[in-house]
């Protein structure tokens, strides 16, 4: 039978569930809330044990009700005869409902990319999908970018094996850059997160409270961190001075040398020695006027929720004006590094599915690769329709497109 549960039950028999994840939590509940969804708990039992439960939040299209399980109902996927009956059981409850459909989107793995040939590789959790075909969802088209409510394919980093010399040399030169500009991790609260607001005003199409709505929430059991990156221009000017100082000896040695050994080779060397000089001579230049005004610089930041033994960079952003600093590299690392010793894994969010050259997301990808984490590819949408002629109709007026493909 289906029944509601209260948070305290669910959470009860969450804790043993391998594909709990923030998004069934009553933070995530009372987040979406501030969206515009209902939302209740859920469970499936058999003589009166519970084998499966879920968060179902709940929103309208027109007049007409649908349901959204994020992340997917906690229950073993790979028990097509359990599945099956909680299917049948969960269609009857929310007829009586007159709920249309119920989408979900597990965190079930069901591949990961083999990063010498950068395909995918399919594992034995591949059966899930049949399950859920054969208990009678019906599986969406697979995302190539980010058209899904929540990413498809996912990037996660073992900050158990974390550091520096982990990352790709690309990476790791950026970070050193960021690191020899000054940059610095700091924690904030509340009060900064206007801050971060200039920074991802433009990633979503998402309200303006959208991201201070998930703060409040998720701040209330401190599952959520607020980051920025700062520049300290103390550390940033004796950075340059004494990076200004060994490039000038280096300098002063290659003119030595090309007195006596006048070579194309050493030209360009002390052609490229003097642009670097010029280069910290500017760092310098500029580190000095800043500091002796006091001025305070951000130029990146990010929201992280902490669940379990995993942290999630949920939103970044940095200042395009401060490219130069590489700061989203430095972000990034400064982030994992500040957790790698309280925490086992780090999901660094969406990647697309394509990893070709052309890929309007080339740069992301290449940007979170570059922090060596593992690819997986999740088993993706499904929808468990429950009356046909209203999902029909939704789907052949556009209004189901209209509603999810943000």
């Amino acid at each position: 039978m289906i029944q509601e549960i209260s948070i305290e039950e669910f959470n009860n028999f969450q804790k043993g569930m391998i594909l709990s994840n923030f998004h069934q939590t009553l933070e995530y509940a009372l987040f979406k809330a501030e969206d515009g969804y209902d939302y209740e708990y859920i469970a499936y039992l058999e003589n009166g044990v519970i084998l499966g439960a879920s968060l179902i939040i709940f929103k309208k299209i027109g007049s007409i009700t649908y349901g959204y399980a994020p992340r997917g109902f906690l229950i073993d996927y790979t028990n097509s005869y359990l599945l099956q009956n909680f299917t049948t059981k969960l269609k009857e409850y929310y007829q009586k409902k007159d709920v249309a459909f119920i989408k979900i989107n597990p965190e079930i793995a069901i591949g990961k990319l083999n990063r010498k040939t950068m395909n995918i590789e399919y594992n034995e959790n591949y059966i899930c999908v049949n399950n859920l075909l054969n208990s009678g969802y019906t599986k969406l088209k697979n995302n190539m970018y980010f058209e899904s409510l929540l990413p498809r394919i996912n990037a996660i980093v073992s900050l158990k094996d974390f550091n520096l010399n982990s990352l790709s040399k690309n990476c790791r030169n950026k970070v050193k850059k960021g690191l020899r500009k000054g940059l610095v991790l700091e924690k904030k609260d509340y009060s900064e997160l206007n801050i971060l607001d200039t920074f991802i005003k433009n990633k979503r199409l998402v309200s303006n409270y959208y991201y201070n709505d998930l703060y409040n929430i998720f701040s209330k059991n401190n599952s959520i961190d607020l980051f920025l990156v700062k520049i300290d221009y103390k550390k940033f000017m004796l950075n340059a001075q004494n990076a200004y100082i060994n490039e000038l000896n280096k300098n002063n040695s290659l003119n030595e040398e090309l007195l006596n050994n006048n070579t194309s080779s050493l030209i360009n060397k002390k052609m490229n020695s003097d642009k670097t000089l010029l280069a910290y001579k500017n760092d310098i230049t500029e580190a000095s006027k800043n500091l002796n005004i006091a001025k305070e610089t951000y130029i990146a930041g990010a929201l992280v929720i902490k669940y379990k033994n995993r942290i999630t960079i949920e939103i970044s952003g940095y200042d395009k004006e401060y490219k130069r600093y590489v700061p989203n590299y430095f972000l990034y690392y400064a982030i994992l590094d500040y957790y790698k010793n309280e925490y086992s894994y780090a999901d660094l969010n969406g990647v697309t599915a394509d990893f070709s050259m052309n890929s309007p997301y080339y740069g992301l990808n290449e940007f979170k690769l570059g922090f060596n984490p593992n690819i997986y590819e999740y088993i993706g949408e499904f929808d468990l329709v429950i009356d046909q002629v209203t999902y029909n109709r939704l789907l052949k007026n556009g209004l189901l497109a209209k509603e999810f493909n943000k």
